[in-house]
């Protein structure tokens, strides 16, 4: 299964910043959006998440609120897991 992941962030945001450096560490690609070039994302996020602030990562439809890279990681590995049989759950 390839992983989607998208990264919403902020300049001067401490928290996005590590968010991105685990997941690079972790060889993970992502997109990121910041929502200060692009306001309207702000509603968005609200609709999809209840909250405004930074990072918000999704990784294949699921929502990590904040740096959590135990639950980030935790989603990757339930997303990349393989059967008994080799097929991708």
């Amino acid at each position: 299964m390839t992983l989607d992941v998208t990264i919403y962030s902020a300049a001067n945001c401490g928290y996005c910043v590590l968010m991105k450096n685990f997941l690079n560490e972790q060889n993970i690609l992502y997109k990121e959006v910041n929502i200060q070039e692009k306001p309207e994302i702000v509603q968005e996020l609200m609709a999809a998440t209840g909250r405004l602030g930074v990072p918000q990562t999704n990784i294949n439809g699921n929502w990590i609120l904040g740096y959590d890279p135990n639950s980030a990681m935790k989603i990757i590995q339930q997303l990349t897991t393989t059967n008994r049989n080799g097929e991708l759950q």
